[in-house]
């Protein structure tokens, strides 16, 4: 890769590395990504500006490089559905058997052609292979067991009406507009619906930053957020996205194929070139809970305190020299406290900034989903690409999306104070991306020309990230619907085990939560709610409902008759408990009476939360 960069630096210093027009009659000599001519070839010099500064600063200590391998065909379809917690359907002998047909019943037609396509190919592996087999027949795998019927032919015939029935509209209506973005469709069948010839209205102008404002209509139930949901309803959300961006993926035509990186050894301590995992851990013993790096943080308060009007943020380099001194000098006496900060300029710090995210060993997007998000400017339209960038980002490691996060807020306010520092979304795109994209030590076999392409492909993804954040960390609706339903079948399922084995405990139980239900019927018949919350004077409350009435009004109406509560305002939460969702933080445009229809047996508390 090193010799590559070399040879395209040298192309650019000549002026020979523009890609070349084809004549009239000729084919052009590669295929252009559909969002490429939003970004002219000449702004990428400052790409591969970046990218000979990088090597310039590269550690004289050369790591050892990750070489991405693709699992062999079979091998790649057992990991994924075990993946996808169904890892029963080629292994009998895997937990969560009842678990996995509650998934299977709740998926849309798309994702269950997914998930059809990958025991298909997992059979024909093994047959091949004169491997014994027990992967079953494709027509078994949604034959529904009795409790389940009713579910499953719901799903099935969902299905045929590509949506209908998960919010989507019947076929045959009006064009979409590519700006509409839908949550409570699946994606997948979004894209089914566009293959099979709907009418899209594309964007027309994608000049400069003029990408499109994309619309998302506010559920009345509350959007959710990554962050919002318990632990066991984001194993189950991961799941189900990652069957869905298969199947967007599949319905699309592309190939997605994950890699698996070998073993590398890596630093065990520090802070550059240190696995985000190891440097969390570190961190965590000194300040628990925290979610994004220390050093990470530090360095972006230092840029935001003096840095972010100063011309050229994050394009014009920090001395080389002077950054690996300031670099060794943290190594030593960051976490002691001794580093004296008030000494660090602004493009030193930016430059460190950048090399703590292209150091790390496992890269901040994943060896595995590399090719992934690398691929997704393949997609027709703007809209689908913005739909699997939102897949993927859930698909991500806990300690990947929040770093990624905190990056791509601090980068954009960056691009607010533009017309001091000069960093519009296109620039600050392009400096970024191969610190972004271009790990250290990863290897591929790719021509120049094919180079030139992955350039601006890399630029307009980050300007995706950038322009689009606040949508990539939102739950879809339909996605949530799905998680609903899973828990609603796992209790009734817990249910009947509980009645078996605790039959004389839970009648005398029921005697006295019958009281309750009772009273709780009632309150709700008559559209009030009992408001639990523990940190303040007056632990419980009853609310009357509207049709009006938000998660925020219920708030204030608490911290109206409590001044005493010490918790700051924005540190508060309505969680909504139990029913058909384990635990989920309410978005404080929440409409109270919308949601209890949804969940009717939900419990209402009011927690502090930790942001």
């Amino acid at each position: 890769m090193m010799i590559m960069f070399q040879r395209l630096i040298e192309l650019r210093r000549t002026g020979h590395y523009n890609v070349q027009r084809a004549r009239p009659g000729e084919k052009p000599p590669y295929q252009r990504c559909n969002s490429q001519d939003s970004l002219d070839e000449l702004a990428l010099d400052d790409y591969w500006k970046e990218v000979e500064i990088i090597q310039h600063t590269g550690d004289a200590e050369q790591q050892e490089e990750v070489q991405l391998k693709v699992a062999d065909e079979g091998e790649q379809e057992e990991a994924w559905l075990t993946e996808a917690g169904l890892a029963t359907l080629f292994d009998e002998s895997a937990a969560d058997g009842e678990d996995s047909m509650v998934l299977l019943s709740t998926l849309t037609r798309t994702q269950a052609a997914a998930v059809e396509r990958r025991v298909e190919t997992l059979k024909q592996t093994l047959r091949k292979r004169n491997k014994p087999y027990s992967v079953p027949d494709v027509r078994d795998i949604f034959k529904p067991s009795p409790a389940l019927d009713t579910k499953v032919s719901k799903v099935r015939t969902r299905g045929e009406h590509s949506g209908v029935g998960n919010g989507a509209e019947p076929g045959g209506g009006g064009a979409e507009t590519e700006t509409d973005i839908n949550l409570e469709v699946s994606f997948s069948e979004q894209a089914l619906s566009y293959r099979d010839g709907s009418k899209v209205t594309q964007p027309i102008n994608e000049a400069d930053d003029k990408l499109p404002d994309f619309k998302v209509v506010r559920d009345k139930t509350g959007m959710t957020k990554v962050g919002d949901l318990s632990a066991a309803d984001m194993k189950k959300v991961r799941r189900l996205v990652l069957i869905e961006m298969t199947a967007l993926f599949d319905t699309a035509g592309l190939d997605l194929k994950t890699h698996k990186p070998l073993k590398i050894r890596v630093k065990e301590s520090g802070l550059f070139g240190v696995p985000l995992s190891t440097v969390l851990e570190q961190d965590q013993r000194r300040v628990p809970g925290t979610r994004v790096p220390l050093i990470m943080q530090r360095l972006i308060s230092h840029i935001e305190e003096e840095g972010l009007h100063t011309e050229g943020l994050l394009r014009v380099p920090g001395a080389s020299t002077r950054v690996k001194t300031v670099c060794h000098e943290l190594e030593l006496k960051f976490y002691d406290g001794l580093f004296l900060w008030e000494t660090l300029k602004q493009h030193d710090a930016a430059s460190l900034l950048k090399l703590f995210i292209r150091e790390l060993p496992h890269p901040l997007l994943t060896v595995e989903y590399f090719s992934a998000f690398i691929s997704v400017l393949k997609f027709p339209t703007k809209k689908q690409q913005l739909q699997a960038l939102n897949l993927l980002v859930l698909l991500l490691p806990e300690s990947s999306r929040d770093t990624l996060k905190a990056l791509l807020e601090f980068l954009q306010r960056v691009i607010d104070h533009k017309e001091q520092n000069k960093m519009t979304l296109n620039n600050v795109a392009v400096v970024m991306a191969p610190n972004i994209f271009m790990f250290k030590g990863f290897r591929s076999k790719i021509t120049e020309q094919q180079e030139f392409a992955m350039a601006t492909g890399m630029a307009n993804i980050v300007r995706l990230f950038i322009r689009y954040q606040n949508l990539l960390w939102t739950i879809p609706k339909f996605v949530m619907n799905q998680v609903r339903k899973q828990n609603t079948e796992n209790q009734r399922k817990m249910n009947r085990d509980r009645a078996v084995k605790k039959l004389l405990k839970k009648m005398a139980y029921d005697r006295e939560k019958n009281i309750e239900k009772v009273e709780k019927s009632s309150e709700a018949e008559g559209g009030i709610i009992r408001v639990q919350a523990p940190q303040f004077t007056k632990v419980s409350m009853a609310v009357q409902l509207t049709e009006e009435l938000q998660a925020s009004d219920i708030l204030t109406r608490f911290l109206s008759q409590d001044s005493s509560v010490s918790v700051k305002r924005e540190d508060l939460c309505l969680f909504e408990i139990g029913g058909n969702i384990k635990e989920r933080c309410l978005d404080e445009e929440t409409y109270m009476k919308a949601l209890l229809e949804l969940n009717p047996a939900a419990e209402w508390v009011i927690k502090s939360v930790q942001r």
